[in-house]
């Protein structure tokens, strides 16, 4: 590790982090495998569609817990959007999309890592309620049974198609963010780069927690 990386995440945070892309990714291939035919090969890896449905089932549990915290987490942080320097920042697109001289300064979150923890959160908890449902769907209505695979369907879209943003957004579009949740470290450029008004916050209330030298007490370390 390189002395003077600021601490970004901990190790709870990343477990649940972890957790939750993980089950979500398995859900996603589990699920394709049951709704698409050319694709029901997939099963073989579970020892058949009896098991792969089980194993959708019971992942999709253990991403609701995984869901629940992250929810716990991060909402108060990425949950909510700071008006106006996130409109500021949807603007500019964040400068990934075009050129932008000076990109709007956020915080620890910028407005596209929200709108992501939203779709996951809002989507997620939708997709919860429509499987177990779907998993037992005694004492409900065909109708609303039927409706719930639609819903299904429409979270599985919306997570899956933010999910390559995401991946694309911390390895290409944002070299340097990975670590974050890898090893919990990231550089000093990186946080003045992309979260500057967070590492000015950390830097005045005196959390900012750099590797080799622990808590600033205030002011710039």
């Amino acid at each position: 590790m390189i002395k003077g990386m600021i601490k970004a995440t901990g190790p709870f945070e990343r477990v649940v982090h972890w957790c939750l892309a993980l089950s979500c990714l398995l859900l996603c291939i589990t699920g394709m495998g049951m709704m698409y035919h050319s694709l029901n090969f997939v099963s073989t890896l579970f020892g058949g569609m009896g098991n792969m449905k089980v194993v959708h089932n019971y992942g999709g549990l253990f991403f609701a817990v995984s869901l629940l915290f992250a929810i716990i987490m991060w909402w108060k942080e990425a949950g909510l959007f700071s008006f106006p320097e996130d409109a500021e920042w949807i603007k500019a697109a964040g400068g990934y999309l075009w050129h932008v001289d000076n990109v709007p300064e956020v915080g620890k979150y910028n407005p596209g890592q929200k709108m992501f923890f939203l779709a996951v959160a809002l989507f997620g908890i939708g997709m919860v309620a429509s499987g177990l449902i779907m998993w037992f769907p005694l004492g409900y209505s065909v109708d609303l049974v039927r409706w719930m695979f639609v819903l299904h369907a429409l979270g599985y879209v919306v997570i899956f198609a933010f999910f390559f943003v995401h991946l694309y957004l911390v390895t290409i579009g944002a070299p340097g963010s990975a670590p974050a949740m890898f090893t919990g470290w990231v550089s000093r450029a990186w946080v003045k780069k992309n979260h500057p008004k967070w590492l000015k916050e950390m830097e005045e209330s005196g959390t900012l927690v750099t590797y080799g030298k622990g808590k600033t007490s205030g002011g710039k370390c």
